[in-house]
């Protein structure tokens, strides 16, 4: 099968041929239709994360395999399916959950795969989704998307399901209690619309591009500030009429967490969602003269996705603007090379099929 990966030691994509995967046991196996395109694949193809003053994450020491296919936000038709396997799946159209443990912890048997310390996550432990067929190692993993549009149906495998994740975070909030959404792509846009769906009426949007920020508002926003104010905790703080209740920070660089932790009010909490990379140096004593609190979210688990499916199904999740594109060796690296330029205002879904004939990306509602 065609795959598009990365190459250990190489930062660019490419096509190379791998066997095409035949399940056994419980595995499953689909030809991938449509592959949404994270920002964290940036990450990936960069060979790590950046951590400040500590240096940097080395995927290869931490045992990544390459070549690495990227790709974690996939809707495939399954093709075949291994002996202990339900054989009723084939030909159906199902979205894939990638956040996959080891399924024998205590962690992954509470049902938060994507805890788990020894993860084996698609797209980033095995071979993800820029490819023709994808394996699955259990049919649990295949969330039912009948009546979806099933390329914006991809995207709620990380963008939907990390803002889902994130929004409950902070769900038991006053609907106006001022939230600030800091990175208004493709994750800060959902949780935007999130927030508007469940009747949040102070919401307050963070982003470089003035595009983004007008999307924001579309979604739902009540207010925008654009992120390279010079003084941006200020900024926010006049924006809200006050210090916030809460932060959500999609991209989570050094300066962000800053400024999102000088934008909170007592009792605040300060949401880490991005992957941008860089330190957070704060005054230990505000902590708990302020009672602040400090969290990671990293994507979602299995339970959260089956939630936020059946939320789209009944017509409750407003829909992102999705960016149409090929899914090939070209399509993959140009759409990366946008979210790098900051190009994407929304999500680029890649298409086996039914992708614009010129290679292009186009946008759509």
């Amino acid at each position: 099968m065609k795959a598009y990966a990365v190459l250990e030691g190489a930062t660019e994509i490419s096509e190379i041929t791998l066997p095409t995967p035949v399940p056994v046991g419980s595995e499953v196996v689909l030809r991938v239709l449509h592959s949404g395109v994270c920002h964290s694949d940036t990450h990936l193809l960069e060979g790590g994360y950046d951590l400040g003053a500590r240096g940097m994450m080395l995927l290869k020491d931490r045992g990544v395999p390459y070549p690495l296919v990227l790709g974690h936000e996939v809707v495939g038709t399954v093709e075949r399916v291994g002996p202990q396997a339900s054989p009723e799946l084939v030909g159906k159209t199902l979205l894939v959950f990638p956040w996959i443990g080891c399924g024998e912890c205590s962690t992954c048997r509470a049902g938060h795969d994507n805890a788990c310390t020894d993860g084996r996550m698609l797209g980033v432990q095995r071979q993800g989704g820029y490819a023709e067929y994808i394996s699955v190692p259990h049919e649990k993993y295949l969330v039912n998307i009948s009546g979806l549009d099933p390329a914006w149906a991809a995207t709620l495998a990380c963008s939907g399901l990390t803002s889902y994740s994130a929004v409950n975070k902070v769900r038991a909030l006053d609907p106006d209690d001022a939230v600030v959404i800091i990175g208004a792509g493709g994750l800060g846009l959902t949780a935007i619309a999130m927030l508007n769906a469940r009747g949040h009426r102070h919401t307050i949007a963070v982003d470089l591009s003035e595009p983004n920020l007008k999307l924001a508002m579309e979604m739902g926003a009540t207010a925008t500030v654009p992120a390279d104010s010079p003084t941006l905790s200020a900024a926010i703080v006049e924006a809200a009429g006050g210090p916030v209740a809460a932060v959500i920070d999609f991209v989570n660089g050094t300066a962000t967490a800053i400024h999102g932790f000088d934008a909170l009010r007592k009792g605040g909490l300060l949401v880490h969602v991005g992957l941008f990379g860089g330190e957070l140096t704060i005054p230990t004593v505000l902590l708990p003269v302020k009672m602040l609190t400090l969290q990671g979210s990293y994507v979602g688990n299995l339970t959260e996705l089956r939630e936020l499916v059946d939320l789209a199904k009944a017509g409750a999740l407003p829909h992102i603007p999705i960016i149409d594109g090929r899914l090939d060796a070209t399509g993959v690296a140009d759409s990366l090379a946008r979210l790098v330029e900051r190009r994407v205002a929304g999500r680029i879904v890649l298409s086996a099929e039914q992708a614009p004939d010129s290679g292009e990306l186009t946008a759509r509602r």
